[in-house]
């Protein structure tokens, strides 16, 4: 069975990043024991990684590079804004576990669109936070291997991703 629209595959891969100084670092390992599942042609994964298990099956294996164009895009300084700190009180009180920097708050735009945001400085003014990916303006190199393809469940379908190793939802 080979990667195609429709079809649930999964991956074990490494991913590297190139910061254009060290050369290249691993930014994140997916093992064989516990790969990632992604539902084919729904745009759940980058178009070009997609491109690179296009026709593959399970056992094949695979390396691409996207560079940051083709990936999460070059980081914008305009996704730093400053939040008053009166928006991160639960309750009327402070809550200072979360105003830890480094810390990354799930947040809503005003459009209700999800973003997360990193907190990089905490000072006077409010805190500030960094809405841009983790891998904007990196190149990214991929190596992986194709661990299983199936069919989709027609459940995957219908909501445009994969639910897991065999379909069904895991919580």
């Amino acid at each position: 069975m080979k990667a195609e629209k429709d079809k649930v595959i999964a991956v074990s891969y490494t991913l590297k990043v190139d910061d254009g100084e060290s050369g290249q670092e691993l930014f994140e390992t997916v093992s064989k024991e516990n790969p990632f599942y992604f539902l084919f042609g729904y745009q759940n994964v980058l178009p070009k990684f997609e491109e690179a298990i296009s026709g593959k099956e399970a056992g094949d294996t695979f390396s691409v590079f996207i560079d940051f164009e083709n990936g999460y895009g070059d980081y914008d300084e305009d996704k730093k804004v400053i939040i008053p700190k009166a928006n991160f009180k639960e309750e009327g009180k402070k809550n200072k576990d979360l105003l830890r920097v480094g810390k990354v708050i799930p947040m809503q735009d005003d459009k209700g669109n999800q973003m997360r945001g990193e907190i990089i400085k905490v000072d006077y003014r409010g805190v500030h936070m960094d809405f841009n990916p983790p891998l904007a303006g990196f190149d990214l190199y991929f190596e992986g291997k194709v661990m299983l393809v199936r069919d989709a469940e027609p459940v995957e379908i219908e909501h445009g991703h994969a639910h897991g190793p065999d379909g069904h939802h895991h919580h």
